[in-house]
């Protein structure tokens, strides 16, 4: 089965609250040659280790907290908080507690 993803002008929730917040899938919501947008669902524990991506990315804490690690710094993100990342810089991620987070990668840039 394919995987669903929005069409122009659907809407999507992206809040998973409740006990069943972990039995939550994280999925890809869009992706077009320009963008690509996640909602990440992470247990409190759970990573993602250290990489890169060439395009600029911001993630936004929908929900409980994470460490965003990179070189020069880790920032704790809560829920309301976002964080922006140039391209090309390795980072991780932590969840401190059961978290959900919206992550937006630009893929390619347009032509000025």
């Amino acid at each position: 089965m394919a995987i669903h993803h929005l069409l122009s002008g659907e809407v999507v929730n992206l809040q998973v609250l409740g006990r069943d917040a972990l039995d939550t899938q994280s999925i890809a919501l869009f992706k077009t040659a320009q963008l690509e947008v996640m909602r990440l669902v992470l247990p409190a524990g759970r990573s993602m280790p250290t990489h890169a991506v060439a395009g600029e990315i911001t993630v936004q804490c929908l929900q409980g907290s994470v460490a965003f690690e990179m070189p020069a710094a880790t920032q704790i993100l809560s829920a309301g908080q976002l964080l922006y990342l140039s391209g090309g810089e390795p980072h991780s991620l932590m969840a401190l507690e059961d978290a959900c987070v919206l992550l937006t990668v630009v893929l390619a840039r347009t032509a000025d």
